[in-house]
């Protein structure tokens, strides 16, 4: 019981690293009025886990997962390098700086220590981290993959609720929807060979890269 109260802690929204803070270029997508609507925003979301999420940062945290737990600094190093190298635009990289250096600072207080070999890969993205402290806290990958996916989903549909904007009774239809696919899109993420780990959502970098100077904003993505 306890690695699950502890998966539900480290996929909390009350975690201090600031992810209810971004929306990935959701909020320019909502500006410039290519997402109007719930069911445009479930489109635009659903893309995201298909041929992001899915596809290039859940196969990346299975192998940080991995990485840590066979004490393999160097993979860990280098998917955390990938990932990072992956992002399309300057707010998205800053993004996984700024949140993994956030959970670098928070795991130690949660008796989380990090070895110095880890130290710069987790100031690199936080699933470096999230990767650890699961490994630590013996949260299985499966369980671990599932609740990532669950965070994303909820602080994005909420960001889109705060936006575009919706009732909750409509964000929590979204959530409903949306979860469906999750389970399969997991099972397709596990098994995604080294070669095929890749991102490919030239919407959301272009909404990303235009949010860079966006005039008036409320998230910092």
């Amino acid at each position: 019981m306890l690695p699950s109260l502890r998966l539900f802690q480290l996929i909390s929204p009350s975690l201090p690293v600031g992810a209810f803070t971004y929306s990935q270029g959701l909020e320019w997508a909502i500006e410039a009025g290519w997402v109007n609507t719930a069911a445009e925003l479930q489109e635009w979301l659903r893309d995201v886990l298909q041929h992001s999420v899915a596809t290039l940062e859940l196969p990346v945290l299975a192998r940080l997962y991995h990485a840590c737990a066979s004490a393999d600094a160097e993979q860990l190093d280098y998917w955390s390098t990938y990932l990072y190298a992956s992002r399309e635009t300057a707010e998205l990289r800053a993004e996984e700086r700024q949140r993994g250096k956030a959970l670098a600072v928070l795991l130690p207080a949660l008796q989380v220590d990090i070895p110095a070999s880890y130290a710069a890969a987790l100031q690199r993205t936080q699933l470096a981290g999230m990767a650890l402290a699961a490994h630590r806290w013996q949260i299985p990958l499966d369980a671990l993959c599932s609740g990532y996916l669950w965070s994303w989903l909820e602080n994005s549909v909420m960001a889109g609720v705060k936006l575009v904007p919706l009732g909750q009774t409509q964000g929590q239809q979204l959530l409903l929807s949306l979860s469906e696919i999750l389970p399969a899109l997991q099972q397709q993420a596990l098994q995604t060979p080294n070669a095929d780990v890749a991102g490919c959502t030239p919407a959301l970098a272009i909404a990303s890269a235009q949010h860079e100077t966006q005039y008036t904003r409320l998230f910092r993505s």
